[in-house]
Protein backbone atom coordinates (compact mmCIF):
# COMPACT_ATOMS: atom_id res chain seq x y z
CA UNK A 1 0.00 0.00 0.00
CA UNK A 2 1.31 3.64 -0.95
CA UNK A 3 2.00 6.28 1.68
CA UNK A 4 -0.72 8.37 0.10
CA UNK A 5 -3.14 5.47 0.17
CA UNK A 6 -2.24 4.96 4.04
CA UNK A 7 -2.69 8.69 4.56
CA UNK A 8 -6.16 9.06 3.23
CA UNK A 9 -6.92 5.95 5.62
CA UNK A 10 -6.28 7.01 8.65
CA UNK A 11 -8.08 10.06 8.19
CA UNK A 12 -10.99 8.15 7.20
CA UNK A 13 -10.82 6.04 10.32
CA UNK A 14 -10.28 9.16 12.16
CA UNK A 15 -13.31 10.87 10.98
CA UNK A 16 -15.65 7.74 12.43
CA UNK A 17 -13.99 8.29 15.75
CA UNK A 18 -16.64 7.52 18.50
CA UNK A 19 -16.36 11.02 20.72
CA UNK A 20 -17.29 12.88 17.28
CA UNK A 21 -20.82 10.71 17.37
CA UNK A 22 -22.12 12.12 20.63
CA UNK A 23 -21.41 15.85 19.84
CA UNK A 24 -23.27 14.91 16.83
CA UNK A 25 -26.08 13.61 18.55
CA UNK A 26 -26.58 16.65 20.71
CA UNK A 27 -26.77 18.76 17.68
CA UNK A 28 -29.19 17.00 16.09
CA UNK A 29 -31.08 17.30 19.09
CA UNK A 30 -30.57 20.83 19.29
CA UNK A 31 -31.81 21.24 15.71
CA UNK A 32 -34.38 19.01 15.90
CA UNK A 33 -35.44 21.42 19.03
CA UNK A 34 -35.92 18.75 21.96
CA UNK A 35 -35.36 20.49 25.64
CA UNK A 36 -33.51 18.92 28.31
CA UNK A 37 -36.14 17.67 30.92
CA UNK A 38 -37.28 20.41 33.40
CA UNK A 39 -39.62 20.91 36.45
CA UNK A 40 -43.42 21.79 35.12
CA UNK A 41 -44.63 24.43 37.04
CA UNK A 42 -46.07 23.14 40.56
CA UNK A 43 -49.75 22.39 41.44
CA UNK A 44 -49.90 25.41 44.21
CA UNK A 45 -48.26 27.87 41.41
CA UNK A 46 -51.76 28.83 40.03
CA UNK A 47 -53.61 29.35 43.62
CA UNK A 48 -50.41 31.53 45.21
CA UNK A 49 -50.39 33.88 41.80
CA UNK A 50 -54.51 34.19 41.90
CA UNK A 51 -53.81 34.72 45.66
CA UNK A 52 -51.95 37.67 44.96
CA UNK A 53 -53.82 39.40 42.44
CA UNK A 54 -57.07 38.93 44.97
CA UNK A 55 -54.69 40.74 47.49
CA UNK A 56 -53.86 43.73 44.75
CA UNK A 57 -57.57 44.08 44.40
CA UNK A 58 -58.46 44.32 47.44
CA UNK A 59 -55.61 46.81 48.54
CA UNK A 60 -56.20 48.75 45.41
CA UNK A 61 -60.26 49.31 46.62
CA UNK A 62 -59.09 50.06 50.01
CA UNK A 63 -56.02 52.56 48.63
CA UNK A 64 -58.23 54.69 46.45
CA UNK A 65 -61.11 54.89 48.91
CA UNK A 66 -58.72 56.54 51.51
CA UNK A 67 -57.11 58.76 48.90
CA UNK A 68 -60.34 60.22 47.90
CA UNK A 69 -61.95 60.58 51.37
CA UNK A 70 -64.73 58.00 50.83
CA UNK A 71 -66.03 55.39 52.70
CA UNK A 72 -65.52 51.46 51.44
CA UNK A 73 -68.97 49.78 51.44
CA UNK A 74 -70.80 48.30 53.98
CA UNK A 75 -68.39 50.23 55.85
CA UNK A 76 -70.30 53.44 57.72
CA UNK A 77 -68.39 55.83 59.47
CA UNK A 78 -69.78 54.63 62.67
CA UNK A 79 -69.45 50.84 62.42
CA UNK A 80 -66.65 48.88 63.52
CA UNK A 81 -65.19 49.02 60.15
CA UNK A 82 -65.27 52.91 59.78
CA UNK A 83 -63.62 53.16 63.08
CA UNK A 84 -60.88 50.38 61.95
CA UNK A 85 -60.45 52.98 58.52
CA UNK A 86 -60.12 56.18 60.66
CA UNK A 87 -57.55 55.27 63.13
CA UNK A 88 -54.28 55.95 63.38
CA UNK A 89 -52.95 52.96 62.41
CA UNK A 90 -54.97 52.92 58.88
CA UNK A 91 -51.58 55.72 57.92
CA UNK A 92 -48.30 54.91 57.57
CA UNK A 93 -45.93 57.32 57.08
CA UNK A 94 -48.61 59.82 55.53
CA UNK A 95 -49.49 57.17 53.10
CA UNK A 96 -52.86 54.84 53.57
CA UNK A 97 -51.56 51.26 55.13
CA UNK A 98 -53.58 49.63 52.25
CA UNK A 99 -50.46 51.11 49.76
CA UNK A 100 -47.84 49.11 51.55
CA UNK A 101 -50.01 46.13 51.56
CA UNK A 102 -50.88 46.83 47.85
CA UNK A 103 -47.08 46.80 47.39
CA UNK A 104 -46.39 43.88 49.25
CA UNK A 105 -48.90 41.91 47.09
CA UNK A 106 -47.72 42.99 43.65
CA UNK A 107 -44.01 41.59 45.05
CA UNK A 108 -45.53 38.47 45.56
CA UNK A 109 -47.58 38.53 42.46
CA UNK A 110 -44.34 39.33 40.68
CA UNK A 111 -42.31 36.44 42.24
CA UNK A 112 -44.81 33.84 42.35
CA UNK A 113 -45.45 34.02 38.64
CA UNK A 114 -41.54 33.43 38.27
CA UNK A 115 -41.64 30.22 40.57
CA UNK A 116 -43.20 28.66 37.78
CA UNK A 117 -40.36 28.70 35.49
CA UNK A 118 -37.33 29.58 38.61
CA UNK A 119 -37.54 28.04 41.94
CA UNK A 120 -34.63 30.27 43.03
CA UNK A 121 -37.54 32.91 43.07
CA UNK A 122 -38.77 30.33 45.93
CA UNK A 123 -37.04 32.15 48.91
CA UNK A 124 -37.52 36.21 48.18
CA UNK A 125 -41.46 35.14 48.14
CA UNK A 126 -41.07 33.26 51.18
CA UNK A 127 -39.31 36.39 52.99
CA UNK A 128 -42.58 39.02 51.53
CA UNK A 129 -44.94 36.57 52.68
CA UNK A 130 -43.66 36.34 56.26
CA UNK A 131 -42.98 39.82 56.65
CA UNK A 132 -46.85 40.29 55.15
CA UNK A 133 -48.65 37.88 57.54
CA UNK A 134 -46.77 39.09 60.72
CA UNK A 135 -47.56 42.77 60.17
CA UNK A 136 -50.97 41.62 59.41
CA UNK A 137 -51.03 39.43 62.41
CA UNK A 138 -49.76 43.11 64.28
CA UNK A 139 -52.75 44.94 62.47
CA UNK A 140 -55.30 42.32 63.32
CA UNK A 141 -54.25 42.29 66.86
CA UNK A 142 -54.73 46.10 67.32
CA UNK A 143 -58.00 45.80 65.77
CA UNK A 144 -59.49 43.78 68.26
CA UNK A 145 -57.66 44.32 71.63
CA UNK A 146 -56.90 48.18 71.37
CA UNK A 147 -59.14 49.64 68.56
CA UNK A 148 -61.89 46.63 69.83
CA UNK A 149 -63.49 46.43 66.44
CA UNK A 150 -63.73 44.12 63.54
CA UNK A 151 -63.10 45.01 60.00
CA UNK A 152 -64.20 42.67 56.82
CA UNK A 153 -61.91 44.18 54.46
CA UNK A 154 -58.90 43.63 56.98
CA UNK A 155 -59.86 40.11 57.78
CA UNK A 156 -60.20 39.15 54.50
CA UNK A 157 -56.37 40.78 54.08
CA UNK A 158 -55.23 38.96 56.96
CA UNK A 159 -56.93 35.17 55.79
CA UNK A 160 -54.93 35.65 51.83
CA UNK A 161 -51.61 36.66 53.96
CA UNK A 162 -51.60 33.80 56.00
CA UNK A 163 -53.37 31.46 53.34
CA UNK A 164 -50.13 32.53 51.19
CA UNK A 165 -47.46 31.78 53.35
CA UNK A 166 -49.27 28.31 54.27
CA UNK A 167 -49.32 27.61 50.61
CA UNK A 168 -45.43 28.78 49.74
CA UNK A 169 -44.20 26.84 52.84
CA UNK A 170 -45.92 24.08 51.25
CA UNK A 171 -44.27 24.70 47.58
CA UNK A 172 -40.56 24.78 49.25
CA UNK A 173 -38.52 23.51 45.99
CA UNK A 174 -37.21 20.56 48.64
CA UNK A 175 -34.82 19.14 45.43
CA UNK A 176 -32.89 22.38 45.97
CA UNK A 177 -30.35 22.81 49.11
CA UNK A 178 -30.03 26.11 49.45
CA UNK A 179 -33.79 25.88 50.48
CA UNK A 180 -33.61 23.95 53.19
CA UNK A 181 -35.30 25.26 56.58
CA UNK A 182 -31.82 26.03 58.21
CA UNK A 183 -31.15 28.55 55.38
CA UNK A 184 -34.70 29.60 54.32
CA UNK A 185 -36.54 30.68 57.53
CA UNK A 186 -34.09 32.72 59.99
CA UNK A 187 -33.76 35.81 57.79
CA UNK A 188 -38.15 36.36 57.32
CA UNK A 189 -38.63 35.51 60.78
CA UNK A 190 -35.93 37.24 62.44
CA UNK A 191 -36.84 40.46 59.81
CA UNK A 192 -40.72 40.12 60.56
CA UNK A 193 -39.94 40.32 64.74
CA UNK A 194 -37.56 43.62 63.94
CA UNK A 195 -40.38 45.30 61.49
CA UNK A 196 -43.21 44.33 63.64
CA UNK A 197 -41.02 46.10 66.91
CA UNK A 198 -40.32 49.28 64.67
CA UNK A 199 -44.21 49.47 64.60
CA UNK A 200 -44.91 49.25 67.60
CA UNK A 201 -42.25 51.97 68.59
CA UNK A 202 -44.02 54.01 65.63
CA UNK A 203 -47.72 54.15 66.67
CA UNK A 204 -46.24 54.46 70.32
CA UNK A 205 -45.05 57.75 69.47
CA UNK A 206 -41.55 57.14 69.94
CA UNK A 207 -40.49 58.45 66.28
CA UNK A 208 -43.65 60.67 65.49
CA UNK A 209 -45.42 61.79 67.89
CA UNK A 210 -48.44 62.47 65.25
CA UNK A 211 -48.51 59.02 65.01
CA UNK A 212 -48.59 57.85 68.94
CA UNK A 213 -51.57 58.38 71.43
CA UNK A 214 -53.68 61.42 71.30
CA UNK A 215 -52.59 63.52 74.59
CA UNK A 216 -55.97 64.70 76.53
CA UNK A 217 -55.01 67.89 76.88
CA UNK A 218 -54.26 68.74 72.96
CA UNK A 219 -57.26 66.15 72.48
CA UNK A 220 -59.48 68.07 74.94
CA UNK A 221 -58.69 71.31 73.52
CA UNK A 222 -59.18 70.51 69.65
CA UNK A 223 -62.22 69.15 70.06
CA UNK A 224 -62.81 72.19 72.25
CA UNK A 225 -61.87 74.39 69.24
CA UNK A 226 -63.88 72.53 66.69
CA UNK A 227 -67.15 72.59 68.78
CA UNK A 228 -67.05 76.37 69.72
CA UNK A 229 -66.77 77.41 65.95
CA UNK A 230 -63.55 78.33 65.56
CA UNK A 231 -61.72 77.84 62.37
CA UNK A 232 -58.41 77.48 61.15
CA UNK A 233 -57.52 78.13 57.79
CA UNK A 234 -54.24 77.10 55.96
CA UNK A 235 -52.72 75.15 52.94
CA UNK A 236 -51.41 71.64 52.50
CA UNK A 237 -48.15 73.43 51.03
CA UNK A 238 -47.91 75.99 54.15
CA UNK A 239 -44.71 74.95 56.16
CA UNK A 240 -46.24 77.09 59.08
CA UNK A 241 -49.61 75.85 58.71
CA UNK A 242 -47.86 72.09 59.25
CA UNK A 243 -45.73 73.49 61.92
CA UNK A 244 -49.15 74.48 64.00
CA UNK A 245 -50.78 71.27 63.15
CA UNK A 246 -47.95 69.56 64.63
CA UNK A 247 -48.14 71.39 67.86
CA UNK A 248 -51.07 69.12 68.30
CA UNK A 249 -49.32 65.60 67.28
CA UNK A 250 -52.15 62.95 67.07
CA UNK A 251 -54.69 65.11 67.53
CA UNK A 252 -53.82 67.35 64.78
CA UNK A 253 -57.02 65.69 62.92
CA UNK A 254 -59.63 67.36 64.91
CA UNK A 255 -58.42 70.64 64.17
CA UNK A 256 -61.30 72.79 62.47
CA UNK A 257 -59.10 73.15 59.64
CA UNK A 258 -60.01 74.60 56.25
CA UNK A 259 -58.26 74.01 53.30
CA UNK A 260 -57.54 77.29 50.85
CA UNK A 261 -56.36 75.49 48.15
CA UNK A 262 -58.05 72.13 47.12
CA UNK A 263 -56.91 72.67 43.22
CA UNK A 264 -53.48 73.05 44.18
CA UNK A 265 -51.01 75.55 45.11
CA UNK A 266 -51.90 77.83 41.72
CA UNK A 267 -55.49 76.58 42.02
CA UNK A 268 -58.03 78.94 42.63
CA UNK A 269 -58.76 79.68 46.72
CA UNK A 270 -61.67 78.21 48.31
CA UNK A 271 -65.09 80.10 48.55
CA UNK A 272 -64.65 79.94 52.37
CA UNK A 273 -61.07 81.27 52.03
CA UNK A 274 -62.27 84.09 49.65
CA UNK A 275 -65.48 85.08 51.82
CA UNK A 276 -63.58 85.55 54.97
CA UNK A 277 -60.53 87.80 53.62
CA UNK A 278 -57.88 85.16 54.30
CA UNK A 279 -54.65 86.70 52.89
CA UNK A 280 -51.88 84.78 54.75
CA UNK A 281 -51.51 81.37 56.05
CA UNK A 282 -52.17 80.37 58.91
CA UNK A 283 -55.05 82.25 59.71
CA UNK A 284 -57.35 81.41 63.06
CA UNK A 285 -60.86 83.20 63.62
CA UNK A 286 -61.73 82.88 67.05
CA UNK A 287 -65.21 84.12 68.26
CA UNK A 288 -64.81 86.68 65.41
CA UNK A 289 -61.31 87.72 66.09
CA UNK A 290 -58.80 87.24 63.53
CA UNK A 291 -55.16 85.95 64.51
CA UNK A 292 -52.63 85.19 61.92
CA UNK A 293 -49.26 83.10 61.92
CA UNK A 294 -48.52 79.97 64.71
CA UNK A 295 -50.56 80.48 67.80
CA UNK A 296 -49.19 77.74 70.68
CA UNK A 297 -51.60 75.71 72.49
CA UNK A 298 -51.70 77.72 75.14
CA UNK A 299 -52.69 80.65 73.68
CA UNK A 300 -55.40 79.28 71.37
CA UNK A 301 -57.19 77.72 74.80
CA UNK A 302 -56.71 81.13 76.49
CA UNK A 303 -58.59 82.99 73.36
CA UNK A 304 -60.99 80.28 72.68
CA UNK A 305 -62.10 79.99 76.96
CA UNK A 306 -60.73 76.64 77.12
CA UNK A 307 -59.46 75.53 80.64
CA UNK A 308 -56.02 74.18 79.65
CA UNK A 309 -55.55 72.39 82.85
CA UNK A 310 -54.71 68.24 82.65
CA UNK A 311 -57.32 67.99 85.03
CA UNK A 312 -59.81 69.87 83.48
CA UNK A 313 -58.84 68.12 79.91
CA UNK A 314 -59.07 64.28 81.09
CA UNK A 315 -62.91 65.18 82.49
CA UNK A 316 -63.61 66.33 78.79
Amino acid sequence: MSRKSRRSGSRESGNKHPAAEPRTEARAVKDHGAAVPRRGPHPLDNWLFGLALAGIALTTYLTLTKWFGEQPAFCAADSDCGLVQQSRWSSLLGVPIALWGLLTYALLARLTWRLRTRPSSWRAALFFAVVGAAVSWYLTAISFFVIEARCAYCLTSFAIANVMLILLLLRRPAHMQEHTWANALPTPVGSAVVLVFVLSLHFGGIFDPAAGPEKPQLKALAIHLRDSGARFFGTYWCPTCQQQKALFEASADRLPFIECTPGGRGGPISVDCVTNDIKSYPTWIIGGTRHTGLVAPAELSRLSGFDWSADAAQKK
